[in-house]
């Protein structure tokens, strides 16, 4: 193993000497991205290899045999599977808590927190940690499996190498989705699903310029894995087929059941979670008091211990009984949860399809023993079984579908597998928002869909691009003084209203153009109101700028009332096409900045101050205590102080502590005591701010 890391170690250093040397050479950003992410997969690929030896030596320790099978666990002594849980826990209790907290639980949340409050920006530690506690976990019995933390370990990998490269922003969030994708590729031996399971998970960004050096990361690292590991599945699968058309209803069924188990599944992980955080004990003695709790499990089902793929193997090969597949979904739910609720480290995906596999192995032998000529094997049902469960703890349909694919590498139980996964997954979703990793984010606060969000607009009030200076024309206005108005006005339209100053609608120049050779025959007959176009949409200064985009689209027109709030008629101002157009380039670049600064921010935690080229400066100061319990709004901070924030870093947690959490700035965001800003402006108006 030494000599593995001092391997993976050297390739490191090689790599980033000539990955800055191609950067000398100015070469062409993309092909330098694409040059970066096959480095990465290399890393990923040596990794996940070291990762897998890891475990296979901590089961040498724990068992007393790196051929660690289900045949072999059975036949030891009770007193080993009952200690050696206890044993793992108590080793990684301290790792977790002491070293790197990032490292506890099943890893994919904290690389989706790194992207979305760190721009991508992972601490090196956290890779060392990682390897170290989920390897103790798993080779000791932690009912957890290996593709989360190798996740989170490619991940690490990604960023750290791009935080020595000082890339930054987006850049550095697609090098850490590359990360990801040599993880799960050189797990599963599955370079589409490794690839799709970055895009469509980490980054749900399928744009051109991520998808390319995700897809040769991914590639890359299935490459090394084959070399090393060889060229074949995770698991032995016969081949399967759809029997008969009428078997399509079971199958229907299998994904309806899927989805509840996988909610079953979410709802008890974060329940035990909930338990463990509200034990009065020292926190790096639970993950030993889950390790008892899963030895005394053990002693008479040692199926659950591990990853568990030697009891999924028995699921898909038919060799188990019915009742007893039945029993071992609510156990492993049970173990799982108790593993990671308790502060183990390890993935939740081997376990989704552990129980995707019993549940369709249990509803496989039932269907088939009562419909034996059109049915097939119930290992169908279990195979299936496991990417819907799978796609409905993850809200992930697409991947779910893939690495099963690709696990068969047999396209005959495509239909049945695509129809149960996204019957999970539109269930799971509709019933609980959250997947399985999203959760995690939510209950800290984290909006995973706010940062997500494609539309940035709808994060945008109209408040902010409104302005006063309209045209306003009275109903009763004749057709001369509107031309008149055509010529003298900046405004491509009129707002017409009647004696009372209320609202009737819309006049367009380019309406008025039309009849401009006619004037003089309908001078005396037209006037404003007659040329009016009235208004399907009225918008108030607090709705969101995306539902004015579709107006815009909607309606033709460049221009829209805004009025009062508590009366619909009362004009206050407008909204162009242009600003709101202006706004969304403004907030596309800010974030990307804000991100950039995040990720900059935490690879250096004495940063204090940047100068600017326009003179301006970008610093980072405490909040003044006379802002504290106040907000953002009531301080009115951009235009008493003429200064912007930036982003806020939350409660003062240092860096090196895992705990520290930046978020973007709202009108509503309360300061606390120890918040700290990252605004820019003047130098002037920062010490002005500062003292």
């Amino acid at each position: 193993m030494k000599r593995f890391s001092n391997l993976l170690s050297g390739l490191l250093s090689l790599q980033i000497i000539i990955v800055r040397k191609l950067r000398s050479l100015k070469i062409n950003e993309h092909t330098l991205m694409v040059i970066i992410a096959l480095a990465i997969g290399v890393l990923g690929g040596f990794g996940a290899i070291f990762f897998r030896f890891a475990i296979r030596f901590f089961q040498g320790v724990f068992f007393g045999s790196w051929n660690y099978s289900l045949n072999y666990v059975l036949q030891l002594p009770w007193y080993i599977k009952l200690f050696s849980p206890v044993a793992g826990g108590l080793l990684v209790g301290p790792i977790v808590y002491k070293f790197a907290k990032e490292a506890k639980g099943h890893g994919v949340p904290e690389v989706m927190e790194s992207i979305l409050l760190r721009g991508g920006a992972i601490r090196p530690r956290v890779m060392v940690a990682k390897v170290a506690a989920s390897a103790i976990c798993i080779g000791s019995g932690g009912s957890v499996g290996r593709e989360g933390p190798i996740v989170q370990i490619g991940s690490a990998i990604g960023s750290v190498l791009g935080q020595i490269l000082k890339i930054s922003g987006s850049r550095l969030r697609t090098l850490v989705a590359c990360g990801t994708a040599a993880g799960i590729a050189a797990t599963f031996n599955a370079p589409i699903a490794g690839a799709l399971f970055a895009v469509e998970i980490i980054l749900s960004d399928f744009g051109i310029s991520q998808f390319s050096p995700v897809v040769v990361s991914s590639v890359s690292a299935t490459v090394i894995s084959r070399h090393f590991i060889g060229d074949f599945s995770a698991f032995v699968i016969p081949h399967y087929q759809l029997v008969s058309v009428f078997e399509m209803i079971p199958y229907v069924i299998l994904g309806i059941l899927s989805a509840f188990v996988a909610l079953g599944f979410i709802s008890i992980l974060y329940r035990t979670e909930d338990f463990f955080e509200k034990l009065k004990m020292p926190d790096y003695l639970k993950p030993a008091l889950g390790g008892l709790i899963i030895g005394i499990i053990a002693i008479k089902f040692p199926h659950v211990f591990g990853v568990g793929y030697d009891t999924v193997s028995l699921a898909l090969n038919g060799k188990l009984l019915w009742l007893f597949l039945l029993f071992l979904v609510f156990l492993k739910l049970l173990v799982t949860s108790v593993t990671i609720g308790s502060g183990g480290s390890g993935g939740i995906f081997a376990p989704s399809l552990f129980l995707g596999a019993t549940l369709g192995g249990f509803l496989g032998t039932i269907v088939h023993s009562l419909f034996p000529s059109i049915t097939s094997n119930p290992g169908a049902y279990a195979l299936v079984g496991m990417g819907a469960v799978a796609a409905g703890a993850m809200h992930a349909p697409i991947t779910s579908i893939l690495i099963i694919f690709e696990l068969t590498n047999d396209y005959r139980i495509i239909l049945p597998l695509m129809v149960t996964c996204i019957i999970s997954v539109l269930i799971t979703s509709r019933i609980r928002r959250d997947s399985i990793y999203t959760l995690k984010l939510s209950r800290k606060g984290i909006n995973m869909f706010q940062g997500q969000e494609t539309n940035v607009l709808h994060s945008l009030h109209i408040s902010k691009v409104m302005k006063s200076d309209y045209e306003l024309v009275y109903a009763d206005t004749p057709l001369h003084t509107l031309l008149d108005l055509t010529v003298s006005s900046s405004h491509p339209n009129f707002f017409v209203v009647d004696k009372k100053d209320e609202l009737l609608g819309i006049i367009s120049i380019f309406d008025l153009r039309k009849i401009i050779y006619k004037s003089e025959l309908l001078d005396s007959i037209i006037v404003a109101y007659d040329l009016l176009i009235p208004l399907n949409y009225c918008f108030t200064p607090e709705d969101t700028l995306d539902i004015v985009m579709k107006a815009f689209s909607e309606m033709g027109i460049d221009e829209f009332p805004v009025v009062d709030r508590k009366n619909s008629k009362k004009l206050v101002g407008y909204v162009s096409k242009d600003d709101v157009i202006e706004s969304y380039n403004s907030e596309m670049f800010r974030r990307d900045m804000v991100n950039s600064f995040s990720s900059y921010i935490n690879s250096i935690p004495e940063f204090k101050q940047i100068k600017l080229r326009d003179g301006k400066i970008l610093s980072e100061l405490p909040v003044p205590d006379k802002f504290i319990d106040k907000t953002i709004k009531d301080l009115n901070i951009r235009n008493n102080f003429e200064v912007e924030i930036i982003l806020i870093k939350e409660n003062g947690s240092g860096i090196e502590s895992g705990d520290n959490k930046l978020i973007f700035p709202s009108p509503e965001y309360i300061f606390k005591k120890d918040d700290s800003i990252l605004i820019i402006g003047s130098e002037k108006k920062i010490k002005q701010f500062g003292g």
